[in-house]
């Protein structure tokens, strides 16, 4: 037996739901990535870049085309990610990355550009059916993933947002799909989403005290 076929194969049953080792071992790393991120830990990269490798295989058995370019892109933007934190242009002065709110002009764009990706990307998955069964869910979390991960490689708040909007579609799908440990995660990850956009919230604040206190000074 292959490794991929390993990982394809069923790990367990419940509630009449069959869950594959690729699906369980993927997402359960993807929660440790998400966890790492809150943090702002530069460890959050490699693991992202991990959990994408192995969820490639779960979304390849479900015939997810959407789910598949998702993961490749994660696994992307991950090695994108970790330059961006290594390079330390945005350290705070405990070492860990700084966090801010994004600017309107930077809202604009992110919006902007989810909004076209997700209408170029959906065409192309209706024009090529074979890609995706879903177009329009896959095309939207596809976009929508990637936008977070700029987000977060910008060690942007709004990084959160994007990851919450990408939920909202993902829980749903994964379940309908035959992925229930995805939409289990998925669920996970819309706490842990929560707490971390607070978290995040509150140190961007934090960081802008002494810039304005210098100022003032």
């Amino acid at each position: 037996m292959s490794a991929l076929d390993w990982l394809n194969g069923e790990a367990f049953s419940a509630f009449g739901q069959h869950v594959i080792w690729s699906d369980a071992i993927g997402n359960t790393i993807g929660l440790a990535a998400l966890a790492l991120g809150w943090r702002r830990s530069i460890w959050t990269w490699p693991v992202q870049f991990l959990s994408g490798v192995i969820l490639v295989a779960a979304y390849a058995s479900a015939h997810l085309s959407g789910g598949i370019g998702k993961q490749l892109l994660v696994i992307g933007v991950a090695v994108w990610g970790w330059r961006q934190w290594h390079r330390g242009k945005q350290q705070a002065q405990d070492g860990s990355i700084a966090v801010r709110f994004a600017g309107w002009r930077e809202r604009t764009v992110l919006l902007a550009g989810t909004a076209l990706g997700t209408l170029a990307v959906g065409a192309l998955f209706t024009a090529v059916p074979q890609l995706s069964w879903n177009p329009w869910p896959d095309a939207y979390i596809f976009v929508g993933t990637l936008a977070a991960m700029v987000a977060q490689a910008r060690g942007l708040v709004e990084f959160w947002v994007a990851w919450l909007l990408v939920d909202i579609v993902g829980v749903p799908l994964a379940f309908s799909s035959g992925l229930p440990f995805s939409g289990l995660v998925y669920v996970i990850y819309f706490a842990l989403v929560l707490w971390g956009m607070r978290d995040w919230w509150l140190r961007s604040r934090e960081s802008v005290k002494p810039a304005l206190e210098g100022a003032a000074a």
